[in-house]
């Protein structure tokens, strides 16, 4: 490490649970965040400036004027740009010695799971249960451990899945598509910092897996932004699910 690096991770190298090696594994690793939105843009910039090696975010979107209340990598003037090309231009700044490539078309089929799998892990930040399920299945499939995000009006939620699916339910266990019916944030609206709670909680447990601090799976935490209130429910593996049981 340079001295400029070491005065950059001072503080997690100070830590016991992480220190120099737990912060030579963040340095190394790679990570693929999907969806560059209010949830992906500060478990984005925290992953940056913590020093992952290796950030891969994808999002094949533009900047809209509405993103920018709760999208805090973007300001007025990337209205109409590609928010992964903007995003990992941020990142770079924020972190100018890491590496941050952008994907700007939506990743399906062998692209996704090419993708996953050269990933150490996967954040997923997606609006929409379609995208969410093919990213699952990606994770299962190469045995990448998931960490998923979503936030509506004061509420947000925060799931861990995996790397091991034969003992580890996995989001399908979770959610099935019928619950698509859930809503938006576009028809039912957020409360701009609590998809930040969420993203950077996403962040801490990135973190904590990449530098091998005692990281449980599965984890379903639901934040409630109106009690201020967190709770920690358990998630049991569905023996008839298509895609962890399939697969083991």
């Amino acid at each position: 490490m340079t001295s400029s690096t070491l005065s950059r991770e001072a503080r997690h190298l100070a830590l016991p649970q992480v220190g120099a090696d737990g912060q030579r594994r963040i340095s190394t690793s790679r990570v693929l965040l999907i969806g560059v939105g209010g949830i992906g843009c500060p478990a984005a910039a925290y992953l940056a400036s913590s020093g992952v090696g290796q950030i891969a975010v994808c999002d094949f979107d533009t900047v809209d004027e509405t993103n920018l209340g709760r999208q805090v990598l973007y300001g007025p003037d990337h209205i109409g740009e590609r928010k992964a090309d903007v995003a990992a231009a941020r990142l770079r700044k924020i972190n100018p010695s890491i590496d941050v490539s952008a994907i700007t078309k939506r990743l399906d089929g062998g692209a996704l799971a090419e993708a996953v799998a050269s990933a150490d892990l996967v954040l997923d930040g997606c609006d929409n249960f379609a995208t969410r399920f093919e990213i699952n299945d990606a994770c299962v499939e190469a045995g990448r451990r998931l960490i998923s995000g979503s936030a509506i009006r004061f509420e947000g939620q925060l799931a861990v899945f995996g790397p091991d699916y034969s003992i580890s339910p996995c989001y399908r266990c979770l959610y099935e598509e019928a619950d698509e019916s859930l809503g938006s944030c576009a028809g039912n609206g957020v409360l701009a910092p609590v998809p930040g709670v969420i993203g950077t909680m996403m962040a801490v447990e990135t973190l904590k897996f990449l530098a091998g601090v005692d990281s449980p799976a599965p984890l379903l935490r639901l934040y409630d932004g109106v009690a201020s209130e967190f709770r920690h429910l358990g998630v049991s593996k569905r023996p008839d699910c298509p895609v962890c049981v399939a697969n083991t």
